[in-house]
């Protein structure tokens, strides 16, 4: 893989941070073609903080003239590089790519990882429903946050600055039906939001261990108010996904958890949303997938384990 630097209108390239892999060969003289990762340091937004972008570039971009889809992926820096997660793991989104890409397995597309920020909750929170809880729970929230809400104006970032940034400079399928969005946790949640409140931009979400509890603090390890917060929080999100503008025939969403630690608040929402997709048209086939990891964690390693899953979701070629 390749590491390329950006320093695009006024975007500030960041160092490399990954070596180049070695590529097999596929004769004495023409090397394999490789993936890209693009590097950039700072992409300025008028609605949200100024943040990094990591831009995979499939292996046949550079040898070909068509067009790709658009995956947009939540916390960009823990997907390609493990130096630059949270905890020294990343997803190998880029290694899984390649490899399902070789295999004949997805179609290639284009990743944006979209880095996080110190505001990562308040943005990728999902401001329709939290408006809908009590003023009580709502407070809860703000005071946890420290922050206004900016869901409304992340996606405002990712639709009216970022994807039109990268439909003008790379080859892409710009449409709803060949524009993704993808996260894990608070990641997974806003890609959700994307889907129910963008779906002029967005046609497709995988959400993984996706965070439906939107707030969860260490007083979630006692069980009573683990329950009394999702008794509270269901109606919050009955009443948002009955309003809201998905359309199974138009839209595929993945959902999946695993259950331990933080993901063993899940179920039970789980349990509850899907309910919800299936009153709202989407049931399990093609265009909506709810998965269970029985003792899958919440970390880069869990995901990272599962990740051809949602990937041939988004991309297999069995979907054509």
């Amino acid at each position: 893989m390749r590491i390329l630097l950006a320093a695009i209108l006024g975007l500030t390239a960041c160092s490399s941070f990954k070596s180049d892999l070695e590529e097999p060969m596929t004769d004495a003289a023409t090397p394999a073609p490789s993936s890209q990762i693009i590097q950039i340091e700072a992409f300025s937004s008028d609605f949200v903080a100024s943040r990094g972008l990591s831009i995979y570039l499939p292996p046949s971009y550079d040898d070909s003239a068509q067009n790709y889809p658009v995956i947009y992926a939540m916390d960009g820096q823990n997907l390609f590089e493990p130096g630059l997660s949270y905890i020294g793991e990343e997803w190998g989104l880029d290694e899984a790519m390649d490899r399902l890409i070789a295999s004949g397995s997805i179609h290639p597309a284009i990743i944006v990882g979209v880095w996080n920020t110190p505001l990562r909750a308040p943005e990728y929170g999902p401001q329709g429903v939290i408006e809908i809880l009590a003023e009580p729970r709502r407070n809860t929230i703000h005071e946890n946050w420290q922050s206004e809400l900016l869901g409304d104006a992340y996606l405002s970032f990712l639709s009216e600055e970022l994807k039109p940034y990268i439909d003008t400079r790379y080859r892409t399928r710009p449409g709803p039906e060949d524009t993704m969005i993808m996260g894990s946790s608070m990641g997974g949640l806003i890609s959700f939001y994307a889907l129910a409140e963008r779906p002029d931009i967005f046609g497709t979400a995988a959400g993984l261990s996706t965070h439906w509890p939107v707030f969860a603090d260490d007083s979630f390890s006692d069980p009573d108010r683990a329950n009394d917060w999702r008794a509270a929080l269901l109606p919050a999100w009955q009443n948002y996904i009955v309003q809201s503008d998905l359309d199974p025939d138009q839209q595929r969403i993945w959902l999946d958890h695993g259950t331990i630690n933080l993901d063993s608040l899940y179920p039970p929402y789980q349990i509850a949303i899907d309910a919800m997709m299936d009153e709202k048209g989407f049931t399990p086939g093609a265009r909506f997938q709810s998965r269970e990891y029985a003792g899958a964690d919440h970390n880069e390693i869990a995901w990272r384990e599962r990740l051809d899953d949602p990937l041939m979701f988004l991309l297999g070629v069995h979907n054509d």
